[in-house]
């Protein structure tokens, strides 16, 4: 219960008014602490999730690495159709790797293998050699066609890009007329350029040289030093301010990680070649010999062979490629990608497999383009803390080299709760339901006792008028018998009046104590079985003087198959139910046209006994019927009230029954109201003088 200082002089008002700014002085702070808890875990759940995409960035990029080191540890020699195998003096000749068709893939999306020589004249190891049978070699009609396709559509490419000569330049570019069906190889460059003018085969060998491929590596080396340089800078500058900037520690990491770039050195090799080449009529060197081929010589050289470069054709291609040197002459040597596929395959593919796709957004750049993206966009798990997570970085890598114009982003899209947000979630339903449960409780609990304390107050003002009341009225007649100012006449009256008004304050007073041990908790009943009959012929008798002194007729209603039972009661508690009964109908019928108070019993069909008390009065508003078994309540106004009383009365008439086992409730009648008193029917031994 509330402090009685608390509640004095508070209304319900302002009751409502103090418990809504208590518990916002005490939700407020405890909001603050369940959002920072929140934003928290937020980031810790976007520090881990960066910690993952960091390691999937390690696997794509150490997975292209092992992809593009195997491509570059592949020999000169393979990028011709035939290599020798073995010791070049035992003079057997086998198909080169890079020949396979499909065409075998270093990386994901090649498109096809080629070679440009000094003079920008391209070849393939797709094709065998000039003068050699293609069905010696296990090759077909159809599987020509298709790899002379292949390798008409890699020249196109090239040639489209200005790496080797154009079309307009000789069959070199128009690979059905370059192509013998016969021989299945590259017809002789002389024979398909010497419909051309002399000084336009000069002119074109001199602008289609591999001086194209060194304006892809200068661009290359350009691109990387305008991304590097103000990278570099940026780290610099952003680790001058890292006093000031404390709380951007992780943007500044993702910062540096993301323009990392290969440091390691990546040099030149150098291998012994024995490479099979068409033999001259008075060679003396080691010949081999092809089935359905023309007399092969084996030369062995050394060559210097360079790491790949990357670069990315006007065309969209990606092309990777490579610069041997051999005696005094430079070869490229390289392979065509298809952007799309080696995106999808080498970046999107191992991004999709992750639980990361779920939640994040992954930008493909090139240089500074975005060339793919992967993942789909959803609504974040967490609640919007201090910005929206849609978009924000989570990590950002550039590729090793030579792919290091490639660069990965990660955005976040949806960050899911993890366990601990779950838990803090389930803490903060707790912690409000407890907060909402709490005030309601106690904005009832002091609607409570304040509506306690005005009818305590009305109590102690009603029971001051019924005790004063009497008191004075005895006080008067026993003053006026006292000196002998009533004749004979009325001292009966007198007397009588007297008489009534201690009946009057003997029941207050009863009820009063009774409410005392019923608050107290400190109730003594002695139940035993009584019979109906002689309960009702006692409770005629019991209250024959009130409700003839209030000028009330009694009339007793009795019912035979009642009088036959028996119910367990404390007859001293029985009677003052009925006395209270019987004076509530006496206060609230005071004016009626009939005053006739009935009290009767019948059997009720649940086991038990009705006795009931009715009188003729106006009855009780049904919006009150629910109200009037409370304590202290009253059906009027204590400054314009009309009847006596305390409003005690019925809450022990309540009470008591309850206590043996029983129910009261009342319904309205036509005229007036009834009271019914339930008890249950006697199971204990009835005494013997009642027998």
């Amino acid at each position: 219960m509330l402090p009685r200082r608390l509640i004095k002089g508070l209304d319900k008002g302002r009751l409502r008014d103090f418990l809504v700014l208590f518990f916002l002085a005490l939700a407020v702070p405890t909001g603050v602490l369940i959002w920072q808890a929140y934003s928290q875990l937020k980031w810790e759940a976007f520090h881990q999730h960066r910690g993952v995409a960091e390691e999937l960035s390690g696997r794509i990029d150490s997975g292209i690495g092992r992809m593009i080191r195997a491509a570059d540890a592949r020999s000169y020699a393979d990028y011709t159709f035939l290599v020798v195998s073995g010791d070049p003096s035992a003079n057997f000749l086998q198909r080169s790797p890079l020949s396979a068709f499909p065409v075998q893939q270093d990386l994901p999306g090649v498109l096809g293998y080629f070679q440009v020589d000094s003079d920008g004249v391209f070849s393939s190891p797709l094709l065998p050699p000039d003068g050699t049978e293609p069905a010696s070699l296990g090759i077909d009609d159809e599987e020509l066609d298709q790899r002379v396709e292949l390798a008409r559509e890699i020249r196109g490419i090239l040639a489209d890009n200005r790496l080797v000569m154009d079309r307009r330049v000789g069959g070199i570019a128009s690979l059905s007329a370059a192509i013998d069906p016969g021989r299945g190889g590259f017809a002789d460059e002389e024979d398909e350029l010497s419909n051309a003018p002399a000084e336009e085969i000069a002119e074109a060998k001199e602008d289609y040289s591999q001086q194209a491929f060194d304006k892809l590596s200068q661009v290359s080396r350009e691109r990387r030093a305008y991304y590097q340089a103000p990278a570099a800078q940026a780290v610099d500058e952003d680790l001058q301010k890292k006093s000031e900037l404390e709380e951007a520690e992780g943007e500044l990491r993702t910062l540096v990680e993301s323009m990392r770039f290969d440091t390691q050195a990546r040099n030149k090799r150098r291998e012994q070649i024995a490479l099979p080449e068409r033999a001259n009529a008075d060679t003396n060197e080691v010949m081999a010999n092809v089935a359905g081929s023309p007399a092969l010589r084996i030369s062995t050289f050394e060559s210097e062979v360079d790491p790949y470069e990357f670069s990315v054709l006007d065309s969209g291609h990606l092309v990777l490629f490579r610069k041997v040197w051999r005696e005094d002459s430079r070869i490229i040597q390289g392979f065509l990608i298809e952007k799309a596929t080696f995106i999808r395959q080498a970046i999107g593919q191992p991004f999709m497999d992750t639980a990361l796709s779920e939640m994040t957004t992954l930008a493909v750049g090139l240089n500074d383009e975005v060339i793919g993206t992967f993942g789909q966009q959803a609504s974040s798990g967490y609640p919007d803390l201090a910005e929206d997570l849609g978009g924000t970085l989570l990590y950002g890598v550039r590729l090793m080299s030579p792919l290091d114009a490639l660069g990965l982003t990660y955005a976040i899209e949806r960050l899911p709760p993890g366990p601990g947000a779950r838990v803090l979630g389930w803490v903060t339903l707790v912690i409000a339901a407890v907060f909402v449960g709490g005030f309601l409780v106690l904005y009832r609990l002091g609607q409570s006792q304040i509506d306690m304390a005005r009818q305590q107050q009305d109590f102690v003002s009603a029971v001051s008028h019924e005790l004063k009341t009497p008191l004075t009225s005895i006080r008067m007649y026993g003053e006026m018998l006292r000196e002998g100012w009533a004749d004979e006449d009325k001292r009966q009256d007198y007397y009588e009046f007297i008489h009534n008004e201690s009946e009057r304050l003997s029941r207050l007073i009863s009820n009063v104590l009774q409410l005392a041990r019923i608050t107290r908790n400190e109730p003594h009943f002695d139940l035993k079985a009584v019979p109906i009959a002689g309960l009702m012929t006692s409770a005629e008798t019991l209250i024959a003087s009130q409700v003839a002194s209030a000028g009330f007729e009694c009339r007793i209603v009795r019912n035979d198959d009642a009088d036959q039972a028996s119910v367990d009661i404390d007859e001293d508690c029985f009677a003052q139910i009925l006395i209270n009964l019987v004076d509530n109908a006496i206060k609230f019928s005071r004016n009626a046209e009939q005053k006739l108070i009935e009290i009767g019993s019948r059997l009720a069909g649940d086991n038990g006994v009705q006795i009931w008390v009715r009188d003729y009065g106006p009855g009780i508003p049904p919006d009150q019927m629910k109200r009037i078994f409370e304590l202290f309540y009253r059906t009027e106004s204590e400054l314009t009230r009309e009847t006596v009383g305390t409003g005690i009365g019925l809450a022990i008439v309540h009470q008591l029954t309850l206590a043996m086992g029983g129910r009261v409730d009342m319904v309205n009648k036509e005229p007036g109201a009834e009271f019914r008193v339930w008890l249950p029917l006697g199971t204990r031994e009835q005494p013997a003088d009642q027998l």
